[in-house]
């Protein structure tokens, strides 16, 4: 019989997904608020983006399907290969961006080469794919032990016993768009949860537990970066522990949470390929992407991921609202259908709506407007289609 995960393990692999070296560096960006709208912002864009994370665990949860098996039961068997496919792509592009921002930290710290410590987290992504999610336990509850203390004192570095050195100001940076950035990184992670709520023993608690402790952390890391780019005038977070002389426990964080980070997007990348050619071993899958990834990290510059966040922003907002509206309001199950064109238009149609309230400046962000648009015209819609 399959192990079945503890609120525990749950808890603990949302907070390795939190624990990122890309949520610092979009912290970074918050400053040019000013500490409190900066604050408000993050915290605003995370209550929305994780009420999505929740909403699309618990589906999972219930149903005990992985995440891209769940997209069928809104879209079809065909349609959701669709999302399988976008889904599969954006865990390459999210395991290159991890694995090139932790080794550019790490070669701040201690330098033998940018490609040098690709190589090192890419191996060591390896190894905890091949330990396997349900037998990670202690390593995990170690390496997250660690990360926890190492972050904290960071916190105290930078928060106590920094001074306000730089008021950034940038008002081309407005409060609507902070909150889209905020929303974007739980966000990123929706079309994966469901792939961990699945296998717990109390899927919705499970759920609540995966997204409380996913948003605290990740509040807290956006909070780090904001504060190391107010009160220290850095955004590079390796020398701002060079200077708080966090050598090498600096070098540990940046390696480690970028590996437990990281290892959720390869190990997610495989169960959606499964989905995708059911013959292919999601394992076997996660360290192709792994492999390439590391390629990716060591040819091309990612220094700006803001681009990258709207797009996923675009697809799987749509795509999660009309999951919503069938599971929790219509209560209708298509996944015996080949493609429902119906709901694959919708998501045309609100994947095009996110686009255009991207140029639009509004207080909440445009993820909110353009979900609760798509959920209407799919009410709208399964009135009269059925």
């Amino acid at each position: 019989m399959e192990k079945r995960t503890s609120l525990f393990e749950n808890g603990l692999i949302w907070f390795g997904a939190g624990v990122s070296i890309a949520e610092i560096l979009t912290g970074t960006y918050f400053a040019a608020l000013g500490f409190g709208r900066g604050l408000a912002a993050i915290l605003v864009g995370h209550v929305i983006g994780c009420i999505m994370l929740f909403l699309a665990g618990v589906i999972g949860g219930k149903t005990r399907k992985s995440a891209m098996e769940t997209v069928k039961d809104s879209f079809g068997s065909h349609g959701g290969q669709l999302f399988a496919i976008l889904n599969v792509l954006q865990l390459v592009g999210w395991t290159a961006i991890m694995i090139y921002d932790g080794a550019l930290a790490a070669e701040g710290i201690f330098t033998v080469g940018h490609w040098v410590w690709c190589l090192v987290i890419g191996a060591l992504i390896i190894v905890w794919i091949l330990i396997g999610i349900t037998n990670l336990g202690k390593v995990n509850t170690v390496a997250m032990a660690a990360l926890f203390i190492l972050t904290l004192i960071l916190f105290k570095i930078i928060f106590f016993d920094g001074t306000v050195v730089t008021s950034i100001t940038d008002e081309t940076f407005s409060f609507g768009a902070a909150v889209e950035l905020a929303v974007a990184m739980p966000l990123s992670w929706l079309p994966l949860i469901s792939d961990y709520t699945r296998e717990a023993k109390e899927p919705v608690k499970a759920t609540a537990v995966s997204t409380v402790v996913y948003g605290v952390v990740s509040c807290f890391m956006y909070l780090v970066g904001m504060g190391a780019a107010l009160f220290t005038g850095e955004s590079d977070i390796a020398q701002i522990m060079v200077k708080a002389g966090l050598g090498i426990a600096g070098l540990l964080i940046i390696v480690f949470s970028t590996v437990t980070t990281t290892f959720l997007d390869a190990y997610s990348a495989g169960i959606s390929s499964e989905t995708v050619v059911s013959k292919w071993n999601g394992k076997h899958v996660a360290i192709v992407v792994t492999v390439i990834g590391t390629i990716a990290a060591i040819v091309y510059p990612m220094d700006n991921i803001t681009d990258f966040l709207y797009l996923i922003g675009s697809v799987f907002a749509p795509m999660i609202a009309i999951q919503i509206a069938d599971f929790f309001l219509l209560k209708r199950d298509k996944s015996s259908l080949a493609v429902h064109i119906p709901n694959l238009i919708i998501w045309v149609i609100g994947f095009v709506v996110y686009r255009i309230l991207m140029n639009i400046d509004m207080p909440l962000g445009n993820t909110l407007p353009d979900m609760v648009i798509t959920i209407v015209i799919c009410l709208i819609v399964g009135k009269f289609v059925s």
